[in-house]
């Protein structure tokens, strides 16, 4: 499994390559975790070096406040596909004002979050499609009113289908 990690603004492909075996960037390393039982410490060897790591979910999914050693780090760890989804969500949130949802990838729509009418917080989630298996929740980049639904919980979209229109 690959993971993209961000760490204080530093970006790190981090791959579990199986056993003890991690790829850190083109480093492979010799890795393992171990819980301390009745305690949120874990013990992390890395070759030779033992480190004491205390992990606390953040506000978001994939968001960490990580205790390495006594110094705390924010860092996100994604698997490769959901930040593609929010590189690409991200990238769109530059435009001004509200902008339409769109299918990032082909997939079946789970579930619709919003009616015409609602008002939307930038960062609400909107839609619930499913690809290859995973669900992912799309998220409104801006705020705004939703003035158009045409996604439809059940059918199959591509990838740039215009899924809420926003006002």
């Amino acid at each position: 499994m690959k993971y993209i990690v961000d760490v204080d603004g530093e970006r790190l492909t981090v791959e579990l390559l199986g056993g003890d075996e991690v790829r850190v960037g083109d480093r492979v390393l010799r890795a393992r975790l171990t819980d301390v039982e009745g305690t949120p410490v874990s013990l992390l060897n890395v070759g030779d070096a033992v480190h004491r790591v205390v992990a606390r979910r953040g506000d978001a999914r994939g968001r960490y406040a990580v205790s390495l050693d006594g110094h705390t780090f924010a860092a996100e760890a994604l698997d490769e596909r959901t930040r593609a989804i929010r590189d690409l969500s991200a990238a769109s949130a530059a435009a001004a004002g509200p902008s339409p949802l769109v299918a990032p990838m082909p997939g079946l729509v789970v579930r619709v979050a919003v009616a015409v009418g609602d008002q939307v917080a930038a960062g609400q989630g909107l839609v619930v499609m499913e690809a290859m298996k995973m669900e992912n929740e799309l998220r409104a980049v801006s705020a705004g009113t939703v003035k158009a639904v045409h996604a439809v919980a059940g059918s199959a979209v591509e990838k740039g289908t215009v899924l809420v229109e926003l006002a």
